[in-house]
């Protein structure tokens, strides 16, 4: 029987968890961010897409040859590359090939790649597929030592840490994906505007980021659709690296006779779903949360044409469109945050101008690699053109050495001073080569090299040459690519968003007048259209009317409490009028010792008195006071003993206050201050009870009250001449007839 091992002796080694989990999760966050999510600035592609094209490479399948089974590309990446699930690799490959999704395809696919309603490719037993020539762009030079390589994954294959890539693919398609603890996303770009800008660069390095944004105004999506992002925003998104762009859906309006129309939407957003858009649009209209449209209709065939129809040939084009943007995603916002690996290692988020510049000094270093390979097989070929001429000019000894000689090639070193390289050359030379045609040749090849040598040692020893080099690429690939050609035309187009003054909450709600019924109870309803008659109106025992509102439904209606507290109700949500409604209270929080003070309907840039039993208030804007939470919005701050009594339009030039004394007061609306929020000032010093009403009116046309009998009477300027004074005065008693109720009679309604 064997003892148990003692903890801490032989391979077992104590480890604090902490310090294991740190480190461990470190690894694993470091292999997310630099082998799997963020993509190399220089080549802007991810491992699984390098490794996918690379294979393709391997497999043979230029852009001129045969397709092979997508099958045989999954199983040769990932047997060789990339060891990770097939159907992860066959997804990456598919995408590659969409060219809904990618601006530039990668991957020339053959059968069912997928579509823009959101449908899966066909399996990879069924599909094939090639590389495209950008693919190939992106390839081009890899066997000339253009760039580092390093072991696959079990060290039996060898697998470009990056590619050459004289294609800008990053901007150029774009890229996007999450790591641990950070992410990217980058949109795609027009080719010929990003060629213009590194020409520029290249000839001005200090450039402005605004000059580049004048050559790359912004996103190229190959879905188009409308860039509605003004420019200051990109130009802020583009120096920081972060941000977004509205993108809207392209439309147009078309008529269908007798003065009715249709919306047509032939370009949708980037990365939208068409099926689920419409089925989206669909389920609002069944909701009646868009009252504007009528119905939607798919009539796509190869292009996109959607049929939007509006209810009525009344309604606004412009207005309907306005609101499908707000609610579906006919306007979505694509976020740009440009976070990659600069050197392949270290991920950092860039700017615009930062991303053309890695780019180009990548091209720099491949110029460089390629030029010093082609130089060190240059060099070989010199050495055995060297050779061979040697032996031309003594062809008879050579011959004698090979014939007679025991160790011809040591013969031959010694003998004609060779290299060992020159003599294998020499003894493996044809006889059908010792011609003098032969020679000619040999001279004409070895003038022809030894002139490109010295063009290569002098493009090594010059940076402006290299630059030069560098710009004749970059405009073969605008030229390859320019917008005249079908690929390279620009699909998103720029426009600002209509500036719409129309209130697009109120236009998704139908327009009906209603009568708002708030009870002393506080219960409240909406009965459908106007009433005058208000008699005949059910309310629990006990309960009566309070206020009664003629609004519509696209109406706010505004509550003022005691505790000077305003609240804002959506019309539209209230209840409807049968039975006896619902407590206010389950829609606004107010505590159960406090009341409303008015009810009213909300009027735009009006303004309003406000003022307390204590006798002070001031003036505020009606639309300071809108509240956009349940809990209401605190106006008019009271004392203690005291609560809000008034709320009244402050529509004139002149207020009248009265108390419970019975004491009025007459002065100057002009002396009342304007406020946001606070206590106030006073109005009317009150000896005896509170403040108990408030009117604003205008000099010219009088003071009115209405009567105990509800009659209207009005009081002239020059009969109020004994009440008007200043404000804070006590005032004097009211005027004959004045109400016992010490009112002046409702303002709003």
């Amino acid at each position: 029987m064997t003892d148990k091992p003692i903890l801490g002796s032989g391979p077992i080694e104590p480890v604090l968890l902490k310090d294991a989990l740190e480190e461990r999760y470190l690894a694993y966050a470091l292999s997310t961010i630099m082998h799997r999510a963020l993509p190399d600035v220089r080549d802007g592609l991810k491992p699984v897409h390098r490794r996918i094209l690379y294979a393709m490479r391997e497999l043979g399948l230029d852009p001129d040859s045969g397709y092979r089974k997508c099958a045989k590309i999954v199983g040769e990446t990932m047997g060789n590359f990339h060891p990770h699930g097939n159907q992860a690799i066959y997804d990456a490959l598919a995408r590659l090939a969409q060219d809904f999704a990618v601006r530039y395809p990668l991957v020339d696919g053959q059968g069912n790649f997928g579509n823009i309603d959101g449908d899966n490719p066909a399996a990879d037993r069924y599909t094939e597929a090639r590389l495209t020539p950008v693919a190939a762009d992106l390839l081009e030079g890899i066997d000339e030592d253009t760039v580092t390589f390093r072991p696959n994954y079990d060290g039996r294959e060898q697998e470009p840490t990056v590619l050459p890539a004289a294609f800008p693919n990053l901007l150029a398609n774009g890229s996007a994906g999450i790591a641990v603890g950070m992410a990217t996303n980058i949109p795609p770009h027009n080719v010929d505007e990003l060629c213009a800008a590194l020409l520029h660069l290249i000839k001005h390095p200090s450039a402005t980021l605004e000059k580049l944004v004048e050559m790359i105004p912004g996103p190229d999506f190959p879905t188009g659709g409308v860039l509605v992002e003004p420019r200051e925003h990109i130009l802020e998104a583009y120096r920081t690296g972060r941000g977004g762009f509205r993108l809207r859906a392209k439309w147009a309006k078309e008529d269908t006779g007798r003065g009715g129309y249709q919306i047509v939407v032939t370009e949708i957003p980037y990365q939208v779903q068409k099926a689920k858009l419409i089925e989206k649009i669909a389920e609002l209209l069944t909701e009646k949360k868009l009252p504007l449209l009528g119905d939607v209709r798919d009539e796509s065939a190869e292009e996109i044409r959607l049929i939007l129809e509006p209810k009525s040939r009344t309604v606004d084009s412009v207005l309907l469109m306005e609101s499908l943007f707000r609610l579906t995603e006919l306007e979505v916002r694509f976020g740009l945050n440009m976070n990659v690996l600069s050197a392949g290692q270290i991920p950092n988020v860039l700017s615009l101008r930062d991303v053309l510049k890695q780019w180009l000094e990548h091209r720099i270093d491949v110029l460089v690699r390629r030029s010093r390979y082609r130089l060190k097989k240059i060099e070989h070929r010199l050495e055995v053109l060297d050779g061979y001429l040697i032996a031309y000019l003594n062809i008879d000894e050579v011959i004698r050495i090979v014939r007679f000689e025991d160790n011809p090639k040591a013969k031959l070193i010694e003998r004609f001073k060779l290299s060992e390289v020159q003599a294998d050359a020499v003894l493996n030379l044809r006889l059908k080569s010792l011609s003098r045609l032969e020679e000619v040749e040999i001279k004409a090849e070895h003038d022809k090299l030894s002139g490109e040598q010295r063009n290569l040692n002098e493009l090594l020893a010059s940076e402006e040459l290299q630059w030069d080099r560098i710009s004749e690429e970059v405009r073969a690939t605008r030229e390859r690519y320019s917008k005249k050609t079908a690929l390279g035309r620009r699909r998103t187009s720029f426009a600002d968003a209509p500036d719409i003054d129309v209130d697009l909450d109120a236009a998704l709600v139908e327009k009906e007048p209603i009568t708002v019924i708030l009870s002393e109870k506080g219960w409240i309803r909406a009965l459908k259209g106007h009433h005058d008659d208000l008699s005949k109106l059910d309310f629990k025992q006990g309960d009566s009317l309070k206020y009664a509102v003629k609004a519509q439904t696209t109406d706010k209606l505004v509550l003022f409490a005691t505790n000077g507290r305003f609240f804002t109700l959506e019309a539209s949500h209230l209840p409807g009028g049968r039975g006896h409604g619902e407590p206010v209270r389950l829609m606004v929080d107010l505590e159960e010792n406090q009341d409303f003070v008015e009810c009213f309907v909300h009027r735009p840039g009006r303004k309003l008195l406000v003022a307390s039993t204590g006798g002070y208030g001031f003036v505020v804007p009606e639309d300071e006071v809108i509240a956009s939470t349940r809990k209401g919005k605190q106006v008019l701050n009271v004392a203690v003993g005291e609560e809000a009594g008034v709320c009244v339009p402050a529509e004139g030039d002149h207020v009248a206050t009265i108390g419970e004394n019975r004491k009025m007061l007459v002065f100057p609306l002009s002396e009342v201050n304007e406020m946001s929020r606070g206590k106030g000032t006073i109005l009317q010093r009150l000896k005896d009870g509170a403040l108990a009403d408030v009117c604003v009116f205008a000099k010219k046309e009088g003071l009115s009250w209405l009567d105990t009998a509800g009659r209207s009477f009005t009081l002239a300027w020059s009969d109020l001449g004994e009440w008007v004074g200043s404000r804070s005065q006590a005032g004097r008693a009211a005027p004959r007839g004045f109400p016992r109720s010490n009112r002046f009679g409702p303002r709003f309604r």
